[in-house]
């Protein structure tokens, strides 16, 4: 990305082994992140061009001297985040804390090939060669999936709750997913577009608000008596969606925030009166791999199909495009 609006698919030096936990991976696919577009629509600052994705699957072609459990020929998916998952911190379950972590978009993952730090505590190697058919949704656990699951989780969503979802992107439409995978028995999904809300029906949701504001905080409110949702999960990162997202949880609910935060303020007396309890941020998606890449593979869950736009990787500005002006959910980029 050179500047806000302008992407270019360039030549670049092949990674290489830098250290001796490192490993390179040739990728079978990559995607556009909703978070890439903040820098695409200028709210972050573009000061050089920098490489761009942190959405990865592929087969490892060259292991450090240090690396013990990812293999040259493994099928893997990784984290945004590299964990070395020894650390005090990877081990009470927040691989994204890791004390050594290495964010994976700063060395793109948009791209043929991949270096990947920390590969033994970072990579997850499927059993044998994956089909064809699973590429979209085991590069979705890389990241969108897994950090929907976290949302769910963070928000205890489970049997016997209501769980509501604000932000109908990738990130808030596997949400939903997480939220009926986990068993919560009704989901509403906040969505004012109507392919997103069909496939938000697909993946579980049993209610869909359109309204926003005011009146989506109304609308959640009148389908659960009054109180609001058990369990909400915020996945846009705004203002207005974290303040929608607490004034929609009931008192004693669960909010789990995973939308990238870009101006969120949140007032003490809100907060504080809310009694709504709070966790969210960068998703461990390496905890939760595992066991997504079992679901995947047994055929429980489809992510894959946030995926509505599949691309070469030559066409890579025309993915930001088609995200940035809502014409696709998720752009999936062929390697």
């Amino acid at each position: 990305m050179h500047a806000a609006g302008i992407v270019r698919v360039e030549e670049r030096p092949d990674p290489r082994i830098e250290q001796p936990t490192d490993a390179v991976i040739r990728l079978a696919a990559t995607c556009v992140c909703g978070s890439d577009l903040w820098a695409y629509r200028g709210v972050e600052s573009v000061k050089a061009p920098m490489p761009m994705g942190h959405e990865y699957c592929g087969v490892v072609e060259e292991v450090g001297s240090g690396v013990s459990i990812a293999k040259v020929g493994d099928f893997v998916v990784g984290s945004f985040f590299t964990s070395d998952n020894t650390c005090e911190i990877c081990r009470s379950g927040y691989p994204s804390g890791c004390v050594h972590r290495t964010g994976m978009g700063s060395l793109g993952a948009q791209a043929e090939l991949l270096r990947v730090p920390l590969a033994d505590g970072t990579l997850v190697a499927t059993p044998g060669m994956p089909d064809a058919r699973h590429l979209p949704s085991l590069l979705a656990a890389s990241d969108v999936l897994g950090t929907g699951w976290y949302g769910a989780v963070a928000a205890q969503a489970g049997p016997g709750r209501t769980v509501a979802v604000v932000g109908d992107g990738a990130v808030g439409l596997l949400a939903v997913l997480a939220a009926a995978q986990l068993g919560a028995e009704r989901i509403i999904a906040m969505s004012r577009h109507a392919p997103r809300q069909e496939l938000a029906r697909a993946f579980g949701a049993t209610d869909i608000v359109a309204d926003r504001g005011d009146e989506g905080v109304a609308a959640v409110r009148e389908l659960t008596g009054g109180l609001g949702a058990h369990s909400t999960i915020e996945a846009v990162g705004t203002q207005e969606s974290m303040m929608q997202a607490i004034r929609s949880t009931r008192r004693g609910g669960h909010l789990g925030y995973v939308g990238v935060a870009h101006g969120v303020q949140l007032p003490g007396d809100t907060l504080f009166f809310s009694q709504v309890a709070l966790e969210g941020g960068p998703a461990p998606v390496r905890r939760f791999l595992p066991e997504l890449i079992e679901r995947i593979l047994s055929d429980t869950i489809d992510p894959g199909r946030v995926f509505d736009l599949s691309l070469p990787l030559a066409e890579a500005a025309e993915g930001y495009a088609a995200m940035d002006e809502r014409r696709a959910i998720k752009t999936l980029l062929r390697v």
